[in-house]
């Protein structure tokens, strides 16, 4: 099968060429543009999540053989997250080789976190079907980087921080509230607020509800501790 100069490029910036090239194109088909003859990535986004996980697994087990499972998860959580997923696919440019019904590309398909994400699990999963674990392992070793070395050793999302920080006080949990939404449809733009029992809060503006939400926590953890 003959791929696009775009998907050849693509291989050199992962520095791994497919003997099924066919599986690289599966890879980086988004769903508005499956048909029953071109299968979307679906499928090789959940194995690519699986392989991942155990990268990761592995990877955290080596790194520090003193941690309990306890100070483990969080990191865990930290690197496999769809956000981690996505910015490793920018770095690789792999939004520019997405492959988009015309919906997804007018409302700014290739920047969405979601489908970055989600894309970055199905090349994992196209390597590792394409050759097997071992070099599926060191194409994320090599892609994540020096991120696994220095994920927090308290990776809890803001938001979970946030809440744990006020149940340790008997507070509820913080409240959030949006504020505001501006920008085309394609691209919003949200400011949230977080509020606590006892009074403090701050917002927060971002891409996505879920983005500005954790901003606001960590603006507001930041401030309190």
């Amino acid at each position: 099968m003959k791929i696009s100069a775009e998907l050849s490029a693509f291989q050199g910036r992962i520095d791994y060429q497919f003997k099924q090239p066919e599986l690289l194109v599966r890879a980086v088909t988004h769903s508005s543009k499956s048909s029953p003859t071109r299968e979307d990535n679906q499928r090789l986004e959940f194995l690519g999540d699986r392989v991942l996980g155990l990268v990761m697994s592995e990877a955290l087990l080596s790194r520090d053989k003193g941690a309990s499972e306890g100070q483990l998860a969080p990191r865990f959580n930290a690197l496999v997250r769809k956000e981690a997923c996505a910015d490793v696919a920018k770095d690789i440019d792999l939004g520019a080789v997405l492959k988009l019904g015309r919906s997804e590309q007018m409302s700014g398909g290739r920047r969405k976190q979601a489908l970055l994400g989600d894309a970055m699990e199905a090349v994992i999963a196209a390597v590792y079907l394409d050759a097997d674990f071992e070099t599926a392992k060191a194409l994320v070793l090599r892609l994540w980087g020096n991120r696994i070395d220095t994920v927090e050793s308290d990776a809890r999302d803001p938001k979970t921080a946030l809440q744990e920080w006020a149940q340790a006080r008997k507070q509820t949990p913080p409240s959030y509230v949006e504020l505001a939404r501006s920008g085309p449809d394609h691209a919003p733009v949200f400011t949230i607020s977080v509020t606590l029992q006892s009074g403090e809060s701050e917002e927060a503006t971002a891409a996505s509800k879920r983005q500005a939400q954790q901003a606001a926590a960590k603006a507001l953890l930041d401030r309190l501790t």
